[in-house]
């Protein structure tokens, strides 16, 4: 076939054409590859809304034989991991605020002598319910608890009744009424900062080069440090201005409180834009064009959403997940937003997540360095 006509010669030729092309951009191949293998291994493995294992700190003002057997019930449910245990009321507060568990157990002074008189004691249960999805299930396994836990010691305990021995009394901290917003709000600051920074500065380089303004840049008497510093320095500014529409649209439309130190958050946003913008500027050395740029950005945000514990609870993924999770600067930011605007964090508790968002800002800063060096060479 000839002429204006359908030619399959000529159609293949071109499919050969696209095939070598595709081949020779192996960046783009390599993320239409990878990028599915990374949801179905997230989706399929590293995604749980059913978190097991949680941490959990005991605080035993009185110790006793019924309190330990009502411990073990509450470990053998595969809620609760009894991770440490509290000499203190303000320690088992200190652990809540940091986030460091996710429930505190509280068995309080005179628990046996009020449990072998038929009185019923309370044992408090404190959730770190800044995330409702990750207690929602262990809290709802507490009443299976009560009615269980003292089965095997009913000879010691008074004639039993409709009523359970012991009651637990749950307290919700940080979120008592279980607000989806109070939690997904707040996070969207990060959400937004990581898509819109990364992409920002991810363009930059890429830019140039398609501009042929590379040439010219190199030709500037500046240094790497300060062409990276004129890239970034610009996009903090429309940072700030997204931060202060969703704090203005947390307060203003979903309530979300601000129960922390505001500087103290405002210094943490400032950090965790300036590593955001590192990690665009240093995929923009990388990509040879704005799509390669743009889909190393997506790459990158797929796992950010995913594993940060922004979406899913962080602790009910497996612990590869984890280590994973723990190496994305939204994870920390996550922790430090929630925890300024929901636990009343203030700059201590801000720092136990700003160093390492500090120190993948530093490691992206010297690649990226390194990288547009290499550019100049």
């Amino acid at each position: 076939m000839s002429g204006r006509g359908l030619s399959l010669a000529r159609l293949g030729a071109m499919v050969v054409k696209e095939f070598i092309q595709m081949r020779r951009d192996r960046v783009t191949f390599a993320l239409l590859i990878g990028i599915p293998i990374i949801q179905l291994t997230l989706f399929g493995f590293a995604i749980n809304n059913d978190p097991k294992g949680l941490p959990t700190i005991v605080h035993e003002a009185e110790s006793g034989p019924h309190g330990r057997s009502i411990l073990s019930a509450l470990r053998n449910s595969g809620y609760f991991d009894l991770t440490g245990e509290a000499t203190s009321r303000a320690e088992v507060d200190r652990a809540l605020e940091l986030g460091r568990v996710q429930f505190a157990i509280t068995i309080p002074v005179g628990f046996e002598r009020a449990l072998l008189r038929g009185e019923s004691p309370q044992i408090l249960i404190e959730a770190d319910a800044s995330d409702p999805s990750a207690t929602g299930n262990a809290i709802a396994a507490l009443s299976r608890i009560t009615t269980d836990a003292l089965a095997h010691d009913a000879g010691d305990l008074p004639v039993a009744t409709t009523a359970p021995p012991f009651g637990l009394t749950v307290h919700r901290r940080f979120n008592p009424d279980g607000i989806t917003q109070y939690n997904i709000v707040p996070g969207l600051i990060g959400v937004i900062l990581t898509m819109t920074m990364v992409i920002t500065t991810a363009m930059a380089m890429t830019r140039e080069r398609e501009r042929g303004t590379m040439e010219n840049l190199l030709a500037m008497p500046v240094r790497p440090i300060e062409v990276m510093a004129g890239k970034i320095v610009p996009p903090i500014g429309m940072g700030a201005i997204q931060v202060g529409v969703v704090l203005l649209a947390a307060r203003a439309l979903f309530g979300v409180p601000m129960t922390g130190s505001f500087p103290a958050l405002m210094l943490a946003v400032m950090l965790f834009i300036a590593t955001n913008l590192c990690i665009g500027f240093t995929f923009s050395t990388v990509a040879r064009n704005q799509l390669q740029a743009m889909q190393m950005s997506f790459f990158f945000f797929l796992p950010s959403i995913l594993l940060s514990g922004f979406m899913f609870p962080f602790r009910g993924m497996p612990g590869w997940a984890q280590v994973i999770g723990e190496a994305l600067p939204l994870t920390h930011f996550l922790r430090v937003v929630r925890g300024v605007m929901l636990r009343g964090n203030g700059f201590p508790e801000v720092a136990v997540n700003a160093w390492p968002m500090l120190a993948v800002l530093a490691v992206v800063t010297f690649v990226a360095l390194n990288r547009y060096k290499q550019t100049l060479d």
